[in-house]
């Protein structure tokens, strides 16, 4: 391991808005985040998959009034994210270190008002569908922590997560709300990201590529 990535990982080890394995908060946390860790009962955001957490640390510039955390399973990607909040003193944000699997380990009933899927990995292959972001297995997993109204939201380049999200939310019948399309920039919706824009999305945009977006609620 690079002395680098080294470096960074005992960043995190000591940086307040860094929620990974080793720090007792990890195992205290869940149902707890205003309390244990924003002290403030402000609606909580969650961007799923976050890596270096362009969007969620731009989401808690625009918004000071909520609480924003980014979760990835990689520590050098977070690290960035959590230096940059700490450089800009940007309290309202955290970053929790985990598999998206787990999810529910960390989160409690109703804690989250709003989640971002963005950018996450397509897993094409057939026998990858259960490890969809999208997939019913991971859906099962969100809606009891999101609260009553609260929204998902899904932007992506991939045309086929794309399209295999649409169908798997219209099979459903616990879902309202529903809004989508399928190029987010020529659309009513192009507002709905608050202008913030990853790495990874300009790269795809400079391509030429047309971002897929979609947002939902949970009937229930």
């Amino acid at each position: 391991m690079g002395r680098k990535k080294l470096a960074r990982f005992k960043d995190n080890e000591e940086n307040e808005n860094v929620i990974q394995e080793g720090k007792s908060i990890f195992e205290e946390i869940k149902g707890n985040w205003n309390k244990k860790q924003f002290e403030n009962e402000h609606p909580i955001v969650v961007e799923l998959a976050c890596g270096r957490g362009e969007f969620t640390v731009g989401l808690a510039r625009e918004y000071p009034e909520n609480n924003f955390i980014g979760v990835d399973i990689k520590g050098s990607r977070i690290w960035k994210g959590s230096t940059t909040a700490i450089k800009e003193g940007l309290e309202n944000v955290a970053f929790l270190r985990t598999q998206i699997e787990l999810l529910d380990r960390f989160f409690g009933k109703d804690e989250i008002e709003e989640l971002w899927i963005t950018f996450p990995d397509p897993r094409p292959r057939d026998g990858d569908e259960k490890k969809r972001l999208t997939s019913p297995r991971f859906l099962e997993i969100y809606k009891p922590m999101i609260k009553k109204d609260g929204i998902i939201h899904l932007k992506t380049d991939n045309t086929g997560l794309f399209d295999y999200t649409l169908e798997v939310l219209k099979e459903r019948d616990d879902i309202k709300d529903l809004g989508y399309t399928d190029d987010f920039y020529s659309s009513e919706y192009k507002n709905d990201h608050h202008g913030i824009k990853t790495r990874y999305e300009a790269m795809f945009s400079e391509k030429g590529e047309k971002i897929k977006y979609l947002k939902f609620r949970f009937d229930n």
